[in-house]
């Protein structure tokens, strides 16, 4: 599966952004995906994921309220839509597939899209 996300760029304090992870061409809809991000300097964090049916979302605490992910399975497109953005947001977001929910959220996903930046100015 290959994965494209998109949608990054510059935003001021408290702005909006909605990143987009597609798999083009093929069928992603019974894998679990999810977002995760490199700040300058750290690690990479885990941020939200979604079960296959979009019944389940899971967030880290610092976005829960703020961040929403959601699913179109007939674009084969996951969304995170991103509120009330804070400078401590700025990172590459990197959007990651698997079957298994254990694995994306961990990071251990089989599949990852190239990382789109967001940076968010004060």
């Amino acid at each position: 599966v290959q994965l494209q996300a998109s949608g990054g760029g510059l935003v001021q304090a408290g702005g909006s952004l909605r990143l987009s992870c597609a798999a083009p061409g093929r069928t992603s809809s019974s894998y679990t995906v999810g977002w995760f991000r490199v700040a300058p300097g750290k690690e990479r964090d885990f941020v939200a994921a979604i079960t296959w049916s979009g019944s389940n979302t899971y967030y880290t605490d610092s976005v829960k309220g703020r961040f929403t992910i959601a699913r179109d399975n007939t674009k084969n497109t996951v969304y995170l839509q991103m509120n009330s953005l804070k400078p401590e947001d700025t990172a590459i977001y990197y959007c990651t597939a698997d079957k298994s929910m254990s694995r994306t959220a961990t990071g251990e996903g089989a599949y990852w899209g190239q990382g789109t930046q967001v940076t968010v100015s004060s």
